[in-house]
Order: structure tokens, then C-alpha cells, then sequence
């Protein structure tokens, strides 16, 4: 396409042509009918001369005028030019960028210039002659602890961040060394679930940021599990007053086990351990408080509907409410990096300075079995006795008896240590179940259990490969079963949100059985396991 700058030098040339042959200052350029027939030319009078000298001044100077006009609207549509083609270069540019990097959303309707025409950005290369540079477009990076969705300027009128996380968790498991049946401890024998499967254990869809104003925080959660064939569609808002409160409201962890404290899925081992899964609350609705109000010193105080309501409808749970707590200290810095990945239990960042951490969570509910009376198998399937058996079950704890309520009490204390790429954690359990109410005599007025978990790790490969060992017991008032485990985990890609595990576990009666956990209730036998997670 021509020039700009070509049209408007042809333009100018022929306006001043034009005014040098039609002026009334070129006298005697072309034949007047009114001059005498020999040609000569006709004397003017001097006042004449002068007006017609000073006629030819102003045309001169509105022609002048008239060019500087014309300069002024040059220059600014070159600009003009200059800025699409700039634009036209950075979508080519992006076009011919490789896969997986971000590309520039191109000008509509435009089309980049021919591969060996110069645009205006660009000048003829030859000695003395600077080559102008293309500029580039600036790359964007979207991940911000997950990736950000969409993002409002800081001036927009309404603040808004959507950020959108996963954690997907594929799982191989075999327990078919397990026998098929175990004897509770009133003689009773019961059936092991055996397993030999592989399946998206959980997979996590996480919706989340803030609205109107930075501190009103919303998250959506859509919680999904093969193995149970289970999906749970889940809501919390909040308002973030300051650094040590925030109120939010909805689904969430119960707070009474260091593993439902925003841990998961960044544990030592495969899972939680069989003590834990044994011991620890579950998930429900309620209101809840965290925060740091001194640097080092958190808290986690909640109010919630149950142990674990997570499949229970509205009208089967019951008037009591759960109340629940936990507070951990950091007192020689944070446990680990700021992000998703803060309460990890490896050492993966390898601090050179030792980092320890200390916490206790406590939980009272009154529980209820979410079920009929002459039904033998309860809705409730949070407490366990430490045989196997659902505490809510029909024959339980007396043969024919069923227990309708009772109160859980569950006290726990933590620890950790972490340095140069070392980990050991661990944490011990107190468990009471009292206050009972069944439809018949029973032997016990409560039961008390208690046991611990314990797992250490070291990184023989920096960020890359970490051996760890990990080991569980419950001494319960029906049996004390165990469960001492090995294994390897190697991180893919240098992050620590992608890894692949690789684990043998020796189980000894499990007293606890879940679909999303390595455990069924009787499980006695080796356990290998294989999973790979990706939490972004």
C-alpha cells in the first residue's frame, strides 16, 4: 500500500503549481482579449502594482497556513499508522511463537505484512542506517498459586479474582494379601473388603477469590472420589478482617487432627496414616475462625454440624452442634514456603535453618446414628471401635444392642522438625466415647483409646527423591492394631506439586475401614501401594 508520506508530498507539489499558474501575480502568462493586438504589454498604473503585491502576500501566507495544517495531520496519521503496525507485528509475532507459550490476541480484521516488506517500525538496513527494533509483547504469567481465571485492575470498579486449583490423586492399591474375614472381640465373624484396583481416588475442583471487595473471600469446591463413587458439591464464604481473623462459613475439615488443617494432600506417606483415619473427625458444614495473630501462633476455632455429614441430608442430622479447635506454633519461622504447600510434612525447600512446629486440636460432639433403631447398619460411619466395628452397628458393643448416641471426645498433640532436607512428624491420640444411649444393657460405660503415628523422611536427591519410613498404633479397649510402612517418593518436575510414591505398608487388623483410604476395616496383611498426586 503507498505511503503516507508519497501522497502527501504529490499533494502539496500540485497545489503550489496550482497557485503559480492561476495567481493573479503571473501577468502576461497567457493571452488577455483585452491587451492591444501587438503584443505589447499594458502599463499599470503603481497603485495597481502594489495591491496586486500585497494580494499575492496573502495568498502566500494562507497557502503557508494551509501546508501547516496539512504538516500537522501528516504527523498525526503517521502515528496512527505506526501504532497498527506495531500492533500487526505483535500478532505475528505471536503466531509464530512455539507451542505452550502465551500468544497476543490479534487486531480483527488486520493482516501482517509481507515476510520481506519492511513496516513502519522498521528503516532500510545499509551503512550508517540503525536498524529500529520490533517491540516485542510482555509475556503473562497467570499462575499465582494456582491459576488465576480472571483478574480485575486494582482502579476497577468492582475488585474481583477468580482462581482455579486441582488436586488429582491416582491410586493403585492391593490388599488381596489380607484373609477374607477377622473375629471382632465378641467372637464375631465379620468380612474384609479386599481390594486390587486402580482408580482417581480424588480428584478436587477448586473455584476460588474474592468479590466486590478484596477482603470478601467465596470458594467453590466440587470434591469427587472413584473409589467411594462419591462427589460432594461445596461453598464457603468468608470476610478476611485482618491478618489474625477471618470468618467464613460453609464446608469444610473438621479441625481436631493436624491432617484436616490444611494438609492435604502434602503428607509424608500415600495417605493418612491408619491411626489418623482411626482417631480424626471427618467434614461438615459450619462457621469457623482462623487467623495469625502473633507472628507464628495460629488458630483454627469451628462450630459444625457432626464428625462427618458429608453424605447425610439436612432432615437425618441431628439438634447438637460439634465444636472443635486447633492452634499450632512456629516459633523458629514458617514450616515451610508461603502457598498451598505451607503445612507440607517433607522438607522439599531443604531449610538450612531448623524449623519446628507444635500444635494440639481438640473436638467434642455428641453423635447420633443417623439411622432408625432396627436398622443394623448405621448412616453414621464416623466412630469406629478399635476392633472394626461401627460404633453405631447393631451387636457393636453387647450382642443385639444398638447405640443409638453417644459423645465423642478426641484430643490430639502434634509435632514436626525440619532441616536441610530432613522431616520427622509425628502426633498423639486420646479418644472417649461415653454417655451412652442404646436400646439395651451394655458392658461398658465409655471406652478410652489412644495411639499414635509417627513418620520421618530424608532427601537423598535435593527436590528430587526423598526415602521415608512411617509407622501407626492404637492401643484400644477392643485390640491394638498397627501398621509399619516404607517407601519412596520422587517429585517429577522441580516443584512440589507433582510426585509419584511408591510404598509397602504391613498392616496388622485395621480398625478402621473407608473406600478413599489404603483401609478396610480387619485388613491384615502387606499392602503395596503406587500414586501419583498434581496439586496446583
Amino acid at each position: 500500500m503507498p505511503r503516507p508520506t508519497v501522497r502527501l508530498e504529490r499533494l502539496v507539489a500540485l497545489t503550489l503549481i496550482l497557485v503559480t499558474l492561476g495567481g493573479p501575480a503571473r501577468a502576461g502568462s497567457e493571452a488577455d482579449p483585452a491587451r492591444p493586438a501587438s503584443g505589447a504589454p499594458e502599463a499599470l498604473p503603481s497603485a495597481d502594482l502594489e495591491r496586486e503585491i500585497e494580494d499575492l502576500r496573502a495568498e502566500n501566507a494562507a497557502v503557508r497556513e494551509l501546508l501547516r495544517g496539512m504538516e500537522e495531520q501528516q504527523k498525526a496519521i503517521l502515528e496512527q499508522v505506526d501504532r497498527l503496525q506495531r500492533r500487526l507485528d505483535g500478532a505475528a509475532a505471536a503466531v509464530a511463537q512455539p507451542a505452550g507459550q502465551p500468544q497476543v490476541a490479534e487486531v480483527p480484521g488486520a493482516l501482517p505484512p509481507p515476510t520481506n516488506a519492511p513496516g513502519p517500525a522498521a528503516t532500510a538496513s545499509g551503512p550508517g542506517v540503525q536498524q529500529a527494533s520490533v517491540e516485542k509483547p510482555a509475556r503473562e504469567d497467570r499462575y499465582q498459586d494456582g491459576m488465576v481465571i480472571w483478574q480485575n485492575s486494582e482502579d476497577a470498579k468492582v475488585p474481583f479474582l477468580l482462581r482455579f486449583n486441582n488436586n488429582t490423586q491416582i491410586r493403585y492399591l492391593n490388599t488381596t494379601d489380607s484373609e477374607d474375614t477377622y473375629t471382632d472381640h465378641l467372637g464375631v465373624t465379620r468380612d474384609v473388603h479386599t481390594r486390587k484396583d486402580i482408580t482417581v481416588n480424588r480428584s478436587m475442583f477448586i473455584f476460588a477469590g474474592y468479590v466486590f471487595d478484596p477482603k470478601l473471600q467465596y470458594s467453590l469446591t466440587v470434591w469427587t472420589s472413584a473409589g467411594a463413587a462419591s462427589i460432594v458439591v461445596a461453598g464457603n464464604v468468608g470476610w478476611r478482617f485482618n491478618k489474625g481473623l477471618t470468618l467464613t462459613g460453609g464446608y469444610t475439615g473438621v479441625p481436631g487432627s493436624r491432617s484436616l488443617v490444611a494438609t492435604f494432600p502434602f503428607f509424608q506417606p500415600t495417605d493418612r496414616s491408619m491411626a489418623d483415619n482411626f482417631f480424626r473427625p471427618g467434614f461438615t458444614q459450619g462457621v469457623w475462625a482462623n487467623g495469625e495473630p502473633v507472628k507464628g501462633l495460629n488458630y483454627l476455632a469451628f462450630v459444625g454440624n457432626g464428625l462427618n455429614t458429608l453424605n447425610i441430608s439436612a432432615n437425618k442430622i441431628d439438634t447438637n452442634l460439634l465444636l472443635a479447635g486447633s492452634v499450632w506454633w512456629e516459633p523458629l519461622g514458617p514450616y515451610s514456603e508461603a502457598g498451598k504447600s505451607r503445612n507440607m510434612y517433607d522438607d522439599y525447600f531443604a531449610h538450612k535453618n531448623t524449623r519446628i512446629r507444635i500444635g494440639s486440636s481438640f473436638t467434642r460432639s455428641r453423635e447420633d446414628r443417623f439411622s432408625e433403631i432396627d436398622q443394623s447398619s448405621p448412616d453414621n460411619t464416623s466412630i469406629y471401635n478399635s476392633d472394626g466395628v461401627l460404633a453405631f452397628s447393631t451387636g457393636a458393643f453387647a450382642p443385639g444392642v444398638t447405640v443409638q448416641e453417644a459423645t465423642y471426645k478426641m484430643w490430639a498433640i502434634d509435632g514436626g522438625l525440619k532441616k536441610k532436607g530432613f522431616s520427622v512428624n509425628g502426633q498423639y491420640y486420646f479418644r472417649w466415647l461415653s454417655d451412652f444411649n442404646a436400646d439395651g444393657p451394655l458392658p461398658v460405660a465409655s471406652t478410652f483409646d489412644h495411639g499414635f503415628e509417627l513418620s520421618t523422611g530424608m532427601f537423598v536427591v535435593p527436590k528430587r527423591l526423598v526415602l521415608y519410613a512411617r509407622g501407626s498404633k492404637v492401643f484400644g479397649e477392643f485390640g491394638s492394631p498397627y501398621e509399619y510402612a516404607g517407601g519412596l517418593k520422587w517429585y517429577l518436575l522441580p516443584t512440589e506439586r507433582l510426585w509419584l510414591t511408591g510404598e509397602v505398608a504391613r498392616v496388622h487388623k485395621a480398625p478402621y475401614g473407608g473406600a478413599f483410604t489404603p483401609y478396610t476395616a480387619g485388613l491384615d496383611g502387606w499392602v503395596p501401594m503406587v500414586q501419583t498426586v498434581l496439586a496446583f
